[in-house]
């Protein structure tokens, strides 16, 4: 059977795990909420009324097309390209190329900088694997001028980050919605976890502190799934509209 993605892929290793795609998600919230394309997703009125089902279904979709057969992945991102078109025509403008290529090369980022927070530094092989299946996915959305391997996505990342991401009153009302949404206690631990995985530039711009309060707590979380006690801990922090579409990420 053939698959967009081969089943020994280090990418199905990062995807296949709910606690993986839970930092890629605190990562994309920051970054989205900095994007200076964020408009659209305000266009539609989806993303102020329900910041995290928006981000978590944009997540789904990458998953989904990750663990996908080959054919069933391509019609997935024909569905996402098709969506997008029908926004642009219901706005009578285009979402910037830009804007597209940002969103692809953030679940990039998360991908590699969640799964070396939680597992493990990946060599230079297996990000050169990440970055080609979404490349792969990226040609198949018809983006212009993406890398063309991991060490040029670097380079472009930093200069598109410069370009692209900035603090305006949809991050401030973004960032006011997830708290209403997530709570005092989960709305200060996405922030804690996204000060361990967001760019330098998210930081500045956001004015978070290098040190997490995660940090410290980190090793006790990694200890836990060795003991097989961080279902017990994640249902505690977790909203509960959320809990079982999470832990049907885990893959075994």
């Amino acid at each position: 059977m053939n698959y967009f993605v081969e089943k020994n892929s280090i990418v199905r290793q990062i995807w296949g795990k709910s606690d993986t795609v839970l930092f890629i998600f605190a990562g994309a919230a920051a970054e989205f909420a900095l994007n200076k394309a964020v408009d659209w997703l305000y266009f539609t009125g989806r993303l102020p009324t329900d910041p995290l089902g928006r981000l978590f279904s944009t997540v789904s979709y990458a998953r989904k097309i990750i663990f996908a057969e080959n054919e069933q992945a391509l019609k997935t991102i024909v569905s996402i390209f098709t969506i997008h078109k029908a926004v642009e025509n219901n706005r009578g403008k285009a979402i910037p190329d830009w804007a597209y290529r940002d969103v692809l090369y953030m679940l990039i980022h998360y991908s590699i900088a969640s799964f070396e927070l939680l597992e493990r530094k990946l060599s230079a092989e297996e990000k050169e694997e990440v970055y080609n299946v979404f490349y792969r996915f990226g040609m198949r959305m018809k983006l212009r001028d993406l890398a063309q391997n991991h060490i040029e996505w670097m380079q472009q990342r930093e200069t598109d980050m410069q370009n692209d991401l900035v603090k305006s009153e949809y991050t401030i009302d973004l960032f006011k919605q997830y708290k209403k949404h997530l709570g005092p206690v989960r709305y200060f631990l996405l922030i804690e976890g996204q000060k361990l995985i967001i760019p330098e530039r998210a930081r500045k711009l956001l004015g978070f502190k290098k040190v997490s309060f995660l940090t410290f707590i980190l090793p006790f979380y990694k200890l836990s799934r060795v003991l097989h006690l961080d279902d017990n801990i994640k249902k505690s922090l977790l909203p509960k509209k959320y809990v079982k579409e999470i832990y049907e990420l885990d893959i075994e």
